[in-house]
């Protein structure tokens, strides 16, 4: 039962890896139509230049819940990395538990506010020619907290799946396709 829910909640981090991926080629078109525009036919979109940024920040945001899955986020390897398995698990466990799980979903919490206000408040860009509808691109920080603590809730599951023995590997266990 626990892997089969691991998996789900994997899934689910995977999709976002997905669609990070998706916006990042979009992000290079944008940038690419940009610098075309601006130097070929002297034409400057700020519009388009928030564009980049908004993608650039969506891909980095949409991007961490997977790196979070795919067990490639920063850590000290310096004792990690020598332990068993199922010492690694129960360091994954109780780092999950104790702060990633409560920091993500402080923020995701507080991030909710933050969107709201935007939105209530009709928040646009200051520049002219700027993009409207700010509360887009700050709704997207308390989903991603929030999807990073599904990726830690994956991640705990990952642990006591190792440690009770449902599962023989201690890292990242790749997408199924």
């Amino acid at each position: 039962m626990l892997v089969q829910l691991e998996d789900l909640l994997n899934r689910f981090s995977d999709l976002l890896g997905k669609v990070a991926a998706v916006l990042f080629i979009l992000l290079i078109f944008n940038v690419f139509y940009d610098v075309v525009a601006r130097y070929v036919f002297n034409d400057v979109s700020i519009g388009l230049q928030e564009l980049e940024w908004h993608l650039f920040a969506a891909v980095f945001m949409l991007g961490v819940p997977y790196t979070l899955r795919a067990n490639g986020h920063v850590r000290v390897d310096l004792i990690y990395e020598r332990l068993s398995i199922k010492k690694r698990a129960l360091i994954d466990l109780l780092g999950a538990l104790i702060l990633l799980l409560p920091f993500a979903l402080l923020v995701g919490y507080y991030g909710i506010g933050f969107a709201q206000e935007a939105y209530e408040l009709g928040e646009t860009s200051g520049d002219p020619g700027g993009l409207p509808h700010r509360w887009i691109i700050k709704a997207v920080i308390p989903f991603t907290f929030f999807s990073i603590a599904v990726s830690g809730l994956a991640m705990m599951l990952h642990s006591i799946n190792v440690l009770t023995g449902k599962r023989s590997d201690g890292n990242y266990t790749p997408p199924q396709h």
